[in-house]
């Protein structure tokens, strides 16, 4: 019936219980309001294609909220920190590949800053402060984790992290890990667009639907309907 089971029983009444909690209306969009990025660059001049790569949890829900931020010209579900012979959905869920479940973001420049996408991810996308999980999904495949594709994101990313640390953004720690990105291997097709595909399903409606309604709210002048 649904697909998200890892294979065990655990996961599957973790799954269950979530689904009772949407049933029964106990759904609620988590936001945090954030300041933006104090060294946020500014946008660029002319339109062009970048890349962000962003571990946050179960990638649906990452994809899901990056597929609604204006210039972000593609979302895709996959697989960042292991080999390319554990980018594999089951081998990944084993918790044992050093693979976390990733989305890569290509987005417009001109249109969307890094440090925009930046906010979005520590705001809405997942909790920064939940470690080797996020919600239901336990496991070091569900850490947050920034994979960093030059030196400028790096320095971004770690700026803002401690932007945020210092502010006192959050009431625990912020544990995001930020990475030079290695690879990048997209999921299984039937993972892409997940969120679109099944949005009835409780699992979505309880865990994904609410980051995307939080999207809306908090960034309206990013939030775009697709």
């Amino acid at each position: 019936m649904w697909q998200r089971w890892h294979g065990d029983v655990k996961n599957f009444m973790r799954v269950v219980a979530v689904s009772l909690l949407a049933v029964c209306g106990m759904v609620e969009a988590a936001v945090v309001v954030l300041p933006d990025p104090v060294s946020d660059a500014p946008l660029a001049a002319k339109s062009s294609s970048q890349t962000a790569v962003f571990a946050g949890g179960c990638f649906w829900g990452i994809e899901a909220v990056f597929e609604h931020v204006k210039g972000v010209t593609q979302a895709v579900s996959g697989y960042s920190g292991g080999t390319a012979e554990t980018a594999d959905y089951q081998k990944v869920s084993s918790g044992r590949t050093a693979h976390a479940e990733v989305v890569q973001v290509t987005y417009d420049p001109s249109k969307v800053s890094y440090g925009q996408l930046l906010k979005v991810f520590f705001s809405v996308a997942h909790d920064p402060t939940q470690l080797n999980r996020q919600g239901p999904d336990t496991g070091p495949q569900y850490r947050s984790a920034i994979f960093t594709v030059d030196a400028a994101q790096q320095r971004a990313a770690q700026a803002y992290i401690a932007q945020l640390q210092t502010a006192k953004s959050f009431p625990r720690p912020i544990v995001t890990e930020v990475v030079a990105l290695k690879a990048f291997y997209a999921a299984e097709p039937y993972h892409q667009d997940y969120v679109v595909h099944h949005p009835d399903q409780p699992y979505i409606i309880y865990n994904d639907l609410p980051k995307v309604a939080a999207l809306k709210k908090q960034f309206p002048q990013l939030y775009v309907e697709r």
